[in-house]
């Protein structure tokens, strides 16, 4: 599929057929799209909840990772009224079955920040030091 093709479209097919791995990749790999499920894993946001959250992403790369997101069935678009309302995004039940691999990351990740000396992790609202419930 093409990622910029609308949503509603079948998922993207895996690039080496049979290989979970790969699958797993095609759907939640990228420099983004963890810590866009992570946040959404923290309640519904509309685009520039998100993109403040994300910083510092362009909103053209928030824009097709949630294409995509939203193509592999793990979030919801969900329009508010007529344009330019805002729109919604939150996580399907499906996209709640990924979290698990998302706190396991980010748990990873603040252990590796301490073994590597790359700093303590962030405690304000927009770093991504809360557990995910």
């Amino acid at each position: 599929m093409d990622k910029k093709a609308p949503a509603g479209n079948p998922s993207r097919p895996n690039p080496l057929p049979g290989c979970p791995m790969a699958a797993a990749f095609a759907a939640i790999g990228g420099k983004w799209k963890l810590t866009i499920l992570y946040w959404l894993a923290h309640g519904e946001s509309h685009f520039a909840g998100l993109r403040r959250r994300c910083t510092p992403i362009t909103p053209k790369v928030l824009a097709e990772q949630l294409r995509e997101l939203e193509a592999d069935g793990l979030v919801d678009r969900v329009e508010t009224g007529p344009v330019p309302a805002p729109v919604i995004y939150r996580l399907t039940p499906y996209g709640t079955t990924v979290l698990p691999v998302v706190e396991g990351v980010r748990v990873w990740g603040e252990t590796h920040l301490a073994r590597t000396n790359g700093g303590t992790p962030l405690t304000d609202a927009m770093s991504c030091a809360t557990t995910i419930a």
